[in-house]
C-alpha cells in the first residue's frame, strides 16, 4: 500500500473474518477501493494493534494521532524517552517520519518507506505472480501498469522461462510423433533444394 492509504487507514475498511481490506483514499481512481488480501503475518499484527483499541469504532483510524510528551528525568540530558499521553482516534497519524527512522536504525537498513512497496511489488513478480494480478493489488492504472511493466520486465525472466519450460513438458512427443517430424523434415528438405 502507499503511504497515504496505511495512514488514512480506518478499521470498517479491514475485514478481519474475510481476511482482507479495501483501500479508501488513494492516489488514484485505480487505487481507490480495490481489495487486498491479508496474509497471516499482515492479519496477526492488525489484530495485536486492534487490541490497543477496544473500544474502536468503524469510521477511527488505524493509526490515530497521537500526542507524546517526555518520560522520566535524566541525569545528563533532561529527558530518557517518550510516551503518547493523548490519543485522538477521529483523525489519522500526522507523519511517521521518526517512527520510520527509528525502525530504520533497529532494523540496520537504509531505504525509503515508498522502497517497501517496490520490494513488495519484486518479489511478488520474483514468486511468479502474474504481472496482471501485482498490477491489481499495487492499484496501478493502465498507464502505470504499462511503465511498470518495463521497470520490472527482468524480474520476469524466470518466470518466461519455467513457462516455456512446462510448455514443453506438456508436449507429447512420442516414437510416432518424432517419426512424422522426420518425414515431414525430409519432404521439407526436398522441397528447399
Amino acid at each position: 500500500m502507499r503511504y497515504s492509504e496505511i495512514r488514512l487507514l480506518q478499521w470498517s475498511q479491514i475485514d478481519f473474518f474475510k481476511g482482507e481490506l479495501r483501500v479508501g483514499k488513494s492516489k488514484t481512481e485505480h487505487g481507490e477501493g480495490r481489495v487486498i488480501p491479508l496474509n497471516n503475518r499482515v492479519t496477526t499484527v492488525l489484530e495485536f494493534w486492534a487490541e490497543r483499541f477496544p473500544a474502536r469504532k468503524p469510521n477511527e483510524f488505524v493509526f490515530p494521532l497521537e500526542r507524546y510528551g517526555g518520560k522520566g528525568k535524566d541525569e545528563v540530558f533532561g529527558f530518557s524517552g517518550s510516551v503518547a499521553y493523548g490519543t485522538d482516534a477521529s483523525k489519522p497519524v500526522g507523519d511517521w517520519k521518526e517512527g520510520w527512522e527509528a525502525a530504520k536504525e533497529r532494523a540496520g537498513v537504509t531505504c525509503r518507506f515508498h522502497d517497501l512497496r517496490h520490494t513488495g511489488c519484486t518479489r511478488m513478480l520474483e514468486a511468479g505472480v502474474p504481472f496482471s494480478v501485482v498490477s491489481d493489488v499495487m492499484g496501478w492504472s493502465a498507464s502505470t501498469a504499462v511503465r511498470m511493466a518495463k521497470r520490472y520486465g527482468h524480474i520476469g525472466h524466470t518466470a518466461r522461462r519455467e513457462a516455456v519450460n512446462k510448455l514443453s513438458a506438456a508436449t507429447v512427443f512420442d516414437a510416432e510423433g518424432a517419426q512424422k517430424w522426420a518425414q515431414w523434415r525430409g519432404s521439407d528438405a526436398e522441397q528447399v533444394q
